[in-house]
């Protein structure tokens, strides 16, 4: 926000609020949503003075250019139907490029150091759907060659892996050699039984490169699973609430006033009371983060689909269209169905209603839309192998399923990792079959399924004078 003076309340000029005294968390896939999520969680702890962050990008090394700027502070914009409010958020300490493998084995070997959080998409594990190593990746296969040379060479900062597993292998492999201290790997995404399927992943990974790693982790590593919960959209441009407020800000953050966070797991050498600002630890994480896949991404990825072909442009206008609603509503009333009774969905379903409404979050759908094919695996395959399995109609999920399609077919789905398979199914003689088949091969053999999608799959009118596609 360079329109503003120079001496007017700069970030780094002023400090901001008070900062932790040391870094004891390493974040990676540093973000807008790590930023309105576990970074604010814990800079509301009642314990925030002991647990700072040094956080690393994923893709992109401009987030952590910017911060780095800043000192790691920004503003978090939480932005509700009465106005916004904006709060200087201290928690990360240093913010730094993916390819700073030399801090990030400095962080993680150092024994004060007692959790690693990751906000990383569905794709961007470059694991299959199981959590087993995908050797068919040429990223995978790269990345084991290089931790295989620099491990046996001992230079571990030399590395340079590509993914962001393969990084933090680096990390733990030089925690390993500096006397293994214990640490947690809390996995932050959309993933269901998020924990076990990155423990799977990162130990395949390891037994590749070194079995004593793979031991080590095995014994000193624990792996907590999470369902996390706050709409944070992108954003473009200055923040005018920031202004206001008096901030000069490069790198603020917009989100909405909801969020959740609930975990499940060890936490062998701490963590902080992220129970004081409202997260909650629980034995059976699996009802929860359920709810949320399906409920609140499961609509997500509907409106997404539907609502680009419809052309809409975010979700609150998504939302606002009877027909993108009623694909939601159906879908909805089938996946409430396979949750536990003791997990409230009557309320949930009422607010994130009124959460997808809200026009002043600015959720673009081409944002959502993004890693389509997996996400439908683990949103709409789901539950619809679990309504099948119980005897039920998966009407709703088979219609969701056909929104993907028909988005497909008209071009408005972003590319995603298996362009390839879906170019060659859509040019097949059977293509519902074909593209069910990557979403869920027990779908694609069900006749039944197959049968229902058909009968969704439908040209959408597009909206009167609106493009059909993108």
């Amino acid at each position: 926000m360079t329109a503003l003076p120079l001496d007017d309340r700069s970030l780094v000029q002023r400090g901001g609020p008070a900062r932790p005294g040391r870094v004891r968390i390493v974040h990676l896939g540093l973000g807008n949503f790590h930023r309105a999520h576990q970074a604010w969680y814990t800079a509301h702890s009642t314990d925030a003075a002991d647990w700072g962050i040094a956080a690393f990008t994923g893709r992109s090394p401009l987030q952590a250019e910017l911060l780095q700027r800043q000192d790691g502070l920004y503003c978090l914009v939480v932005r509700g139907d009465d106005g916004d409010q904006v709060e200087v958020v201290p928690s990360i300490l240093e913010a730094h490029d993916a390819s700073r493998i030399d801090r990030l084995v400095e962080f993680v070997a150092d024994p004060a150091v007692s959790i690693v959080t990751l906000t990383v998409t569905e794709a961007g594990y470059r694991l299959t759907g199981a959590g087993d190593l995908d050797r068919s990746d040429p990223v995978t296969r790269d990345d084991i060659a290089e931790l295989a040379r620099t491990f046996a060479a001992g230079r571990l900062t030399s590395a340079a892996p590509q993914a962001a597993l393969s990084r933090l292998l680096v990390g733990l492999e030089a925690r390993r050699r500096a006397g293994g201290a214990p640490i947690a790997i809390v996995p932050c995404d959309n993933i269901p039984n998020n924990g076990a399927y990155v423990g799977r992943g990162l130990r395949a990974l390891a037994a590749e490169v070194s079995a004593e790693l793979a031991e080590w982790i095995a014994t000193h590593v624990s792996f907590v699973g999470t369902s996390v919960d706050r709409i944070t959209p992108r954003i473009e441009g200055e923040v005018d609430a920031v202004r206001t407020a008096g901030w000069i800000d490069r790198s603020p953050v917009v989100t909405e006033p909801f969020s959740d966070w609930v975990l499940s797991g060890d936490f062998p050498a701490g963590r902080p009371a992220w129970e004081t600002a409202g997260a909650r630890f629980v034995e059976d994480l699996e009802p929860w983060e359920n709810r949320k896949l399906w409920l609140l991404n499961g609509a997500h990825s509907i409106l997404a689909f539907s609502g680009l072909v419809r052309g809409h442009e975010t979700v609150s206008t998504a939302i606002a269209d009877p027909d993108c609603r009623a694909l939601v509503e159906e879908f909805w009333d089938e996946a409430v169905q396979l949750l536990s009774e003791e997990i409230e969905t009557v309320d949930y379903r009422r607010d994130l209603l009124d959460r997808f409404a809200n026009p002043r979050i600015v959720h673009r759908l081409t944002q959502i839309a993004g890693d389509a094919t997996t996400k439908v695996r683990y949103r709409f395959a789901a539950v619809a192998e679990r309504t099948l399995a119980r005897d039920g109609a998966p009407t709703g999920s088979a219609r969701a399923l056909a929104s993907w399609i028909g988005g497909l077919r008209r071009g408005v789905v972003p590319a995603d990792a298996f362009d390839g398979e879906i170019a060659r199914a859509l040019d097949g003689s059977a293509p519902i079959p074909a593209l069910t088949d990557l979403a869920s091969p027990r779908l694609a053999s069900n006749d039944v399924f197959l049968g229902l999608v058909a009968m969704a799959d439908q040209p959408t009118t597009a909206l009167s004078g609106a493009p059909a596609s993108s």
